[in-house]
């Protein structure tokens, strides 16, 4: 397994900082989500150093669907990032992490009413609009206050990225934004424009996840642009704000061959600035929002092997106490990961074992064919960077609990997420007699 942000070996023990494996798992027991504090750090650092213009406003959100708990915001606030929210508990959480309401941008393709009731009672600094419907919604919500609600526009900028179907958000036919290449998109934002209870900033796109070619950020910059141009002159307005989303690609597996963050970060924004020259927009803000590339190499997750089994079939799976519930990406859409036996870090790879969770499930499979040493009972099974879309991701199927999340930073250990009891799974279960 490739050793990512601060993880390292000593005495054949894997540790994250100066805190062993082993340590975590006598402490807080196992499965444990883990988040090398530090690193984040570094990245929310690269981002907000290398995505920068003297020309432009540049602002990096987070995108807080890919792992979000109340500490986990404070560390955001802390780095002075931005961040964006796509439900009312996603909204609720940072707002209890006393998160600056102003930095915070509302997504989603169906808010509910309450949900936008939520953000503007709280004065939350933008919502993003995605569809028509919406902005009835809004203007209806707003027309009973006095408030004035800065707002931007989804919209779709049809660019194919190449990553898994899930995972893609520009198809023609998605269910998010609206198209570009719609007549009906010159009156949608000129509703906007002549609501006077919404102040419209600019636009929003995004057009996938875990996406390795650079020049799709390059088309998708130009695209919106050029777009931006023609709206700007059929409306006569002014667009300040574009958001070019995130989905910059992070390494999971030796397959995957991300760019180096830092030079592209650079080459992107110089490309942004190029384009705003060239289409003559004089934009105020670019944003981007990151949130895999931010968190999934910082997290990883720890179990304890409890058994070993060798199939007739010829397949040798090790049984560990987690799976599916706490990491459904696998059984979703076939993500892979690599994984260490903690306790036996500098051991030689003998074997291949398919590891898989204790959900009954034939499908509760976490990585098929992985090279380790020789495994045992209660053996420390860590798999690496498993930061993003898990613990947001987790469930109670079968009724198992979620497991407890740590962050260390250096050689401090904080418990930020304390573990399910049964008591937890049944608390809001009605007793009906």
């Amino acid at each position: 397994m490739k050793l990512l942000g601060n993880m390292n070996i000593k005495d054949n023990e894997l540790y994250i900082g100066e805190i062993s494996c082993k340590y975590l798992a006598e402490k807080y027991d196992t499965p444990l989500f883990i988040i090398d504090e530090d690193d984040f750090r570094k990245k929310a650092n690269k981002y907000l150093n290398n995505f920068s213009s003297k020309n432009i406003e540049t602002r990096v959100i987070y995108a807080s669907k890919a792992m979000l708990n109340i500490y986990m915001a404070k560390v955001i606030k802390e780095e002075n990032l931005f961040i964006d929210v796509v439900s009312g508990g996603e909204l609720y959480t940072v707002l209890k992490a006393n998160f600056p309401k102003d930095k915070i941008y509302f997504h989603g393709n169906n808010k509910l009413k309450k949900e936008l009731k939520l953000a503007i009672e709280n004065n939350i600094g933008t919502i993003v609009i995605d569809n028509k419907d919406e902005i009835r919604r809004l203007k209806e919500l707003l027309e009973d206050t006095e408030k004035k609600q800065k707002v931007l526009l989804r919209v779709n900028p049809g660019i194919d990225a190449h990553t898994h179907e899930y995972i893609k958000t520009t198809k023609l036919d998605s269910k998010f934004g609206e198209s570009i290449f719609d007549e009906n998109i010159y009156s949608i934002v000129k509703e906007i424009v002549d609501c006077e209870n919404l102040i419209f900033e600019g636009f929003h796109c995004h057009i996938g996840s875990q996406i390795f070619e650079k020049e799709s950020f390059f088309k998708e910059a130009e695209t919106m642009m050029e777009f931006t141009k023609k709206i700007n002159e059929k409306l006569n307005i002014k667009v300040k704000e574009l958001n070019l989303g995130g989905g910059f690609g992070v390494y999971y597996t030796e397959e995957d061959k991300p760019f180096k963050l830092e030079k592209f970060l650079k080459e992107f924004i110089s490309k942004i600035e190029k384009l705003d020259k060239k289409f003559d927009l004089n934009l105020k803000r670019v944003d981007i929002e990151p949130g895999r590339s931010l968190i999934s190499n910082s997290g990883s997750t720890l179990y304890r092997i409890g058994g070993i089994k060798e199939t007739y079939g010829g397949k040798d799976y090790i049984f560990v106490d987690g799976g599916m519930t706490d990491n459904p990406r696998p059984a979703l859409y076939q993500a892979k990961y690599e994984a260490i036996i903690a306790n036996k870090a500098n051991n030689k790879n003998t074997n291949n074992y398919t590891i898989a969770g204790k959900c009954c499930e034939s499908g509760d499979i976490l990585i098929e064919n992985c090279p380790l040493p020789k495994a045992e009972e209660n053996d420390l099974l860590l798999i690496s960077s498993t930061g993003a879309y898990t613990y947001s991701m987790s469930s109670n199927y079968n009724r198992i609990e979620k497991p407890a999340m740590v962050f260390i930073n250096k050689d401090k250990v904080k418990l930020a997420v304390r573990r399910q009891t049964y008591e937890d799974i049944i608390r809001e279960d009605v007793d009906v007699e």
